[in-house]
């Protein structure tokens, strides 16, 4: 039985935290060691649930794993299987990738429709065009791909639109002796991160970081160590806390340069922002402004903090607008926050909300960044709150009660009722 959480709110967070490795970088790269029979560390993992939902799928595929504290090590000698199971793709979008993966290392692969939060659609309409682009025949069978390599991977692809998942299907197709031009590619670091793991393995990458990547791939690739970046959604999500609730924190082991639009924005509603290298700062002030924000692709407002942004503005005083160009249909929290007394509407495709205090509520997460605003909310409201759905939280986040607490956050599982013994 999943358990809920119990916020008692109206505390401010104060301390310093290391922030995690990057989760959405995480799976990408341990897709991309299926690509190698040679040895891989990766020294930064962070121990979640939607980790070890992609280790169950690569040890199905034919990966050996073992754990030592967060660093994972992997080993794909051969594919056993090039079918992904159903019910874990299911649990996750992330692993619809190991499809590139698959025609990359042994030609064909067969992969389910993905699952994951459900937020609004999400087309993979550009993973697929890319892959064709690249070679591969694909055809839809009861909900199934079925793709086969029928060439060397190689060839031109011009996005649609920047997409993450449809560039991270390009690299990994390429990889092992294509040649390919990847034009309007997505430009978030966790793009950045696996091009340069796949760098290590040996494949040639130009324009890492620009909307145009060309990948001379090589006939077989080698192993060795790799490092995650820091989690930026995490970071983002202890700031915008930390403003919601009017405290002080530091965050180390932080790159401030990939949360740019974020920071920018916590300074434009009177939060005092400090950085270096590897850390940020923020002091809140007692009396923030409003703003307006629309989440769109990097280095625009991260989609994944939308739901944590919209959250923290229903704390401000005075009026602010939420929008999102990635997924415009991303607002099933509203209903939810609306239950701590949030006046948050939708027109027009555009979230108006008002700021006031929010007060204590029984409310319940349908997905990962939505749990993250509503234990927001939780932590910035009058009285005591309780969050259901924490099963959601707990795949994007590692031990989030304890880290707040560490804060200085009241918070705490609820106790499941102790069944009447029999007479």
């Amino acid at each position: 039985m999943e358990r809920a959480l119990v916020v008692q709110g109206g505390i401010p967070l104060r301390g310093e935290l290391r922030v995690n490795p990057a989760k959405n970088s995480a799976l990408k790269i341990m897709v991309a060691s299926l690509l190698t029979p040679e040895p891989v560390t990766l020294t930064e993992v962070p121990r979640l649930r939607d980790v070890d939902v992609m280790l169950e799928l690569l040890s199905h595929l034919g990966s050996r794993y073992a754990w030592e504290g967060h660093t994972l090590h992997l080993h794909t000698p051969e594919i056993k299987n090039t079918e992904a199971p159903r019910e874990l793709v299911d649990k996750m979008r992330a692993s619809f990738i190991v499809m590139g993966a698959l025609l990359g290392r042994v030609g064909e692969a067969i992969v389910p429709m993905p699952g994951g939060c459900q937020f609004g659609p999400r087309p993979v309409d550009q993973h697929l065009k890319a892959l064709t682009r690249l070679g591969a025949e694909i055809k839809e069978e009861n909900g199934f791909f079925h793709a086969q390599q029928t060439r060397k991977p190689s060839g031109r692809v011009v996005f649609d639109m920047p997409t993450l998942g449809g560039t991270e299907q390009a690299l990994l197709a390429a990889a092992l002796g294509g040649e390919a031009t990847l034009v309007n590619v997505a430009q978030e670091p966790e793009i950045e991160d696996l091009c340069r793991f796949l760098q290590m393995l040996g494949v040639e990458i130009q324009g890492i970081g620009s909307s145009i990547l060309r990948v001379q791939g090589k006939e077989r690739l080698g192993g060795g160590s790799y490092s995650i970046i820091p989690d930026r959604i995490e970071a983002g999500t202890f700031l915008l806390m930390t403003a919601a609730t009017r405290g002080r924190i530091t965050l180390t082991h932080v790159n401030p340069q990939h949360m740019d639009a974020l920071l920018d924005k916590l300074a434009q509603s009177g939060h005092h922002i400090e950085t270096g290298e590897d850390w940020v700062r923020l002091e809140a002030t007692p009396n923030p402004l409003p703003f307006s924000v629309e989440a769109r692709e990097y280095p625009g407002f991260a989609t994944d903090l939308q739901p944590l942004i919209a959250a923290y503005l229903a704390t401000v005083p005075g009026t602010s607008t939420v929008a999102d160009r990635v997924y415009p249909d991303r607002f099933g929290y509203v209903g939810e926050l609306a239950r701590m007394g949030a006046d948050a509407s939708r027109k027009e495709g555009v979230l108006l909300i008002n700021g006031k205090t929010l007060m204590g509520a029984s409310v319940k997460a349908a997905d990962i960044r939505a749990g993250g605003a509503l234990i927001l909310a939780a932590l910035a409201a009058e009285g005591e709150s309780k969050i259901e759905g924490m099963q959601y939280v707990e795949r994007g986040y590692e031990k989030l009660p304890a880290r707040l607490q560490a804060l200085g956050a009241r918070v705490s599982f609820e106790q499941p009722a102790l069944a009447l013994a029999a007479d």
